[in-house]
């Protein structure tokens, strides 16, 4: 497809490196916290016990056999298909230093780190750009044939869309390896979409998961890959020693339990109570469009102006994330993570001011 941006060809290239925890850090200001998509409330008191109790085991080495084993259960793998890294963010590192492609193609808009962990390696990078017109949504004729490496986000970060599996599934080939950032798929009840079980599509398919989102653990920094055994052997063997700490370890095991992941699908149904509060309100604003379906954590909103729009509710106590260092986005685009009715009810008070 002819690649699209809302205001035309990119006038700038993006901070690829920028993240909503800079929204939040910025003037040391004490802001409500809409830019970044960690859940409230998180993590859960039974999980900080289990971590607390892992401080009298720190004197050992760590040992990864346990969660590796709980991850692969949890998905119905060999254990031999699971690679428990530090966070999804060094999956990104390990896919970049270990594959050989000759054509890239990132769909964007979606997370920076893997197109910036791929420029870093020195690899060329292709981007497909997703246009708000068609709801965000794949196309076909998105990907090029050619590419022997694609990397997209289901559902997508940060437009919240979530793609069919079947849709998804359709871009393996073989020769190529196929990258889905699944990082939010927890937040979707069921995980309707989800390709983590997938093992018969032809090529390559790697699925990067993340605990940090509904689980509240981004200091932890635990996340793993799934794909098949000989690419997750040479990633392993891409990774320094004892990659992953002790606690980290405990959390991919605790959180792979059927008790947590009983708790995560709850969570999950009512995050989208909650987002179907902030798109209602969202529409009662004439200025403000919200592109496709959103279906994650957070919402993707276009308005005229955004970046003013988001100085103004800086002021007024709330942190959103701007969506200009997105790929295919420009200034006019802002991210809002969803929140409980009351901090909603009250973010779309200063929005209206804000866009008043």
């Amino acid at each position: 497809m002819t690649p699209h941006s809302p205001a035309g060809p990119e006038a700038h290239e993006p901070d690829l490196r920028h993240h909503g925890d800079a929204e939040v850090r910025a003037d040391g200001a004490d802001l409500v916290d809409l830019a970044v998509n960690v859940r409230t409330g998180t993590p859960p008191a039974w999980l900080r016990a289990r971590l607390a109790a892992t401080l009298a085991e720190l004197a050992a080495y760590p040992d990864g056999t346990a969660a590796r084993a709980a991850v692969a259960a949890r998905h119905g793998r060999p254990v031999d298909e699971v690679l428990l890294t530090s966070g999804a963010a060094e999956a990104f590192v390990l896919l970049a230093r270990v594959l050989t492609p000759r054509h890239i193609t990132v769909v964007h808009p979606q997370f920076t780190e893997p197109e910036a962990a791929l420029r870093d390696a020195g690899h060329p990078v292709h981007r497909a750009l997703l246009s708000p017109d068609g709801g965000f949504r794949l196309t076909a004729g998105a990907v090029p044939e050619e590419s022997d490496l694609v990397v997209l986000g289901n559902p997508t970060n940060p437009t919240s869309v979530l793609h069919p599996a079947a849709a998804v599934a359709a871009l393996a080939r073989p020769g190529r390896t196929l990258v889905i950032d699944e990082a939010f798929m927890d937040t979707v009840p069921g995980e309707s979409e989800s390709l983590a079980t997938a093992r018969e599509l032809p090529g390559r398919v790697v699925v990067l998961r993340s605990l940090t989102k509904t689980w509240g653990l981004a200091g932890l920094r635990i996340g793993y890959v799934l794909g098949p055994a000989p690419l997750i052997a040479g990633l392993a063997a891409a990774q320094p020693l004892w990659p992953v700490s002790t606690p980290a370890l405990v959390a991919a095991e605790a959180c792979s339990a059927p008790a947590a992941l009983d708790e995560a699908e709850q969570a999950a149904h009512e995050l989208g109570l909650r987002r179907d509060h902030l798109l209602k309100g969202l529409a009662a604003l004439p200025e403000v469009r919200v592109h496709g379906e959103p279906a994650a954590s957070f919402v993707l909103v276009e308005l005229p102006g955004a970046d003013a729009v988001r100085e103004r509710l800086r002021e007024r106590g709330f942190a959103v994330r701007r969506g200009d260092t997105f790929p295919g986005l420009g200034p006019d685009w802002l991210r809002v993570a969803v929140r409980d009715e009351g901090t909603t009810d009250a973010f779309l008070a200063a929005l209206a001011e804000a866009l008043g």
